[in-house]
């Protein structure tokens, strides 16, 4: 079987929403397609059309003749985005739990311990990796197309601002929960799973909100 081409301008959209996200390209920050190009090692094409893409969701502002700017981490845009991802995420366990599989259920817990290991190392970009793998298999489970690309859409905003905030107390605190959605998920379980996925995200919610020292 032939892997899928990717697509020069998919490769610059991750490979920049991925800067943004880690802080590599850091809030406030000028970003210049050609610089950008250079170091891609792509034509400056693709990445303005990712910039533009990047612009729609939120990561960078572009002035006509002017400059293009990695946007400021705001902390009520990132709680708009969080209520939109967390809606979604409620949405897909509810369509996904009833069709969920073992090998579903293994890639979860897989994911759940490589969270783990990472919230005890301090890695935050790991952690983070590994909370989407898990939630990633629900999201595909439920067959949505329009609730995938919502939540490919606002995530990376949410990201920003986690990040950031990212507390070690926190990530032990979904490891359980997280824990309890795979149980949920192994006895299809909808209402028990959308609730701990609710709960999950309302800790986010809370955490992400609260005023910056």
């Amino acid at each position: 079987m032939t892997a899928p081409r990717v697509l020069l301008r998919d490769q610059a959209l991750v490979a920049i929403r991925e800067a943004i996200v880690s802080g590599e390209l850091p809030p406030g920050g000028v970003v210049k397609d050609a610089e950008l190009a250079v170091r891609l090692g792509l034509s400056v094409a693709p990445v303005r059309t990712a910039l533009a893409r990047l612009a729609d969701e939120g990561l960078v502002e572009s002035k006509p003749q002017s400059h293009t700017r990695v946007t400021a981490v705001v902390p009520s845009v990132v709680h708009d985005a969080a209520v939109v991802v967390r809606a979604m995420h409620e949405l897909a366990v509810r369509t996904a739990v009833p069709a969920v599989s073992s090998d579903d259920v293994a890639t979860m817990r897989a994911a759940n311990d490589r969270f783990a290991a990472a919230v005890r190392a301090g890695d935050v970009d790991a952690a983070m990796d590994a909370d989407d793998d898990l939630h990633d298999v629900l999201v595909d489970r439920c067959g949505n197309g329009a609730v995938r690309a919502t939540v490919d859409r606002f995530t990376p905003v949410v990201r920003r601002l986690e990040r950031l905030r990212f507390a070690a107390a926190h990530g032990a605190d979904s490891v359980d929960l997280h824990e309890q959605l795979i149980t949920a998920c192994q006895h299809h379980d909808v209402e028990a799973a959308v609730g701990t996925t609710t709960a999950i995200w309302t800790a986010l919610l809370s955490e992400l909100t609260e005023e910056t020292p």
